[in-house]
């Protein structure tokens, strides 16, 4: 079968297509994957897996070599979106015997430390959420889940209960196994799985919120691992505004429609900024936009509507999630420094439409990332809490605490960070009551002065 399978293959196949023997023994009339694909086999069967496109998120076009399981007797060849994988539950059977195209587990890559300074901000205006959704991940997701997850607590000062985490089986598992530590930094995953990566975890997480958000609220929604779109030639064609988000266990679609449609049942709010990294997840922008009630709303996803999303060279990212989480953190998973800062405005913050630029120029050129939003506001959200950034008194914070923003761990730099943020909220208070009174008193002198000009 292995040299039946590899023959089949055209010479640039060969260098480009990876081939795993299932060593499952399928019954006649049972599904070979996903129910959905309605693969069955017609006799008792044994399949190879032909990956032609390794590199790429799920779904994408991959093959089925279906052979008689006692005489090898090749039976013929099913295309297909997504592997031989029914339910995430069930034992892994796949074992690779050609494999042209590999991750590299640990690179060795140089990773320089100088992260872009971002001003700390203390004072909240609003509540703010997050949902980060993964439904049938790879080590992958979980890492990009992990970076977000930090950036979000480190340095925008999230407050981990108000960070809904949604993955595969509602622990660190994967289809790659269980992770124990990030590869950014070494460290164990700090991230806290609050529920599984299913349809219904994610519905949970909306009705919880249903319950907790004010006008004022901002809310980031980032959805990772696989998805498509309806295709009746497997792949060839694709049926217009079907696209889907994968879920576990066994790669159920959450159509856009049906995602949209539950992110209408949330109250009125002031902002929703959404990531999507999937494959086909720029079928998901337009009908966020038409359902969302927040009075801004952008969406930046990774790839257009009937395109894939790619995994990057070593196996543990997602380019554009990677990137576009970068962007917001001010350095890149391992703490080095950027291509460069992505706040182009200089306003000491990163916008929706920032962080979105600075993933699609560094971006793998396989993706096709796509931005959207319901207004300029919409593309100008920050994940920073709403409030004015005082330029001299965020500049005192970078010269004393540039030293130890260098030299210092990125752990352990923001533990004690937070050490000070209460008194830091407090001297922001006073500088709010002061800072009021002179703006009144400007406002006075500036009408008078228009007044004067334009008088007669």
């Amino acid at each position: 079968m292995q040299r039946h399978a590899y023959e089949r293959l055209s010479f640039a196949q060969r260098e480009e297509t990876n081939l795993h023997l299932d060593t499952r023994i399928y019954q006649k009339g049972e599904l070979i994957g996903p129910s959905f694909q309605k693969i069955k086999a017609s006799q008792e069967s044994i399949i190879v897996f032909a990956d032609d496109e390794p590199m790429a998120n799920f779904g994408h076009s991959c093959r089925y070599l279906i052979y008689e399981s006692e005489t090898g007797k090749f039976l013929r060849e099913a295309q297909v979106r997504f592997p031989p994988i029914s339910d995430a539950k069930q034992p892994k059977t796949l074992k690779t015997f050609h494999e042209p195209v590999r991750l590299v587990e640990n690179p060795n890559l140089f990773k320089p430390r100088f992260p872009i300074w971002r001003c700390p901000v203390i004072i909240p205006e609003g509540t703010r959420y997050a949902i980060l959704f993964s439904g049938m991940s790879n080590k992958r997701h979980l890492n990009d889940m992990e970076f977000l997850y930090r950036t979000l607590v480190d340095i925008y000062d999230f407050d981990p209960s108000h960070i809904y985490v949604l993955n595969y089986d509602g622990s660190l598992n994967t289809q790659d196994g269980i992770q124990t530590h990030w590869p950014g930094d070494g460290t164990a995953y700090r991230i806290q799985v609050t529920g599984q990566g299913t349809r219904t975890g994610f519905e949970a997480a909306i009705n919880n919120l249903k319950g907790k958000l004010r006008k004022l609220d901002t809310v980031l929604i980032h959805c990772n691992n696989h998805g498509d779109s309806d295709s009746p030639d497997g792949g060839i064609t694709w049926v217009p505004n079907t696209a889907y988000l994968c879920t576990y266990p066994s790669w159920s679609g959450y159509y856009h429609t049906d995602f949209s449609n539950k992110l209408a049942e949330l109250p009125k709010f002031r902002q929703l900024i959404v990531m999507l990294e999937q494959c086909h997840s720029g079928g998901f922008n337009a009908s966020i936009l038409a359902k969302s009630t927040s009075a801004a709303t952008s969406v930046a996803s990774a790839a257009t509507e009937f395109l894939n999303s790619y995994v990057s060279a070593d196996g543990n990212w997602d380019p554009f999630a990677r990137d576009w989480i970068a962007a917001q953190a001010g350095h890149d998973p391992f703490g080095g420094s950027l291509a460069y800062n992505p706040d182009t405005d200089g306003d000491g913050r990163i916008q929706a439409e920032e962080a979105y630029q600075y993933a699609y120029t560094q971006r793998d050129l396989r993706d096709s990332p796509n931005f959207s939003e319901n207004s300029e506001a919409g593309g100008d959200i920050a994940l920073g809490q709403s409030y004015l950034i005082w330029w001299w008194w965020c500049r005192i914070l970078f010269i004393e605490l540039e030293k130890y923003l260098i030299k210092l761990p990125p752990d352990e730099y923001y533990k004690r960070l937070h050490k000070i943020r209460p008194e830091l909220t407090k001297l922001t208070l006073e500088l709010d009551k002061t800072s009021e009174k002179l703006r009144k008193e400007m406002q006075i002198r500036i009408k008078s002065l228009v007044a004067e000009a334009f008088k007669g």
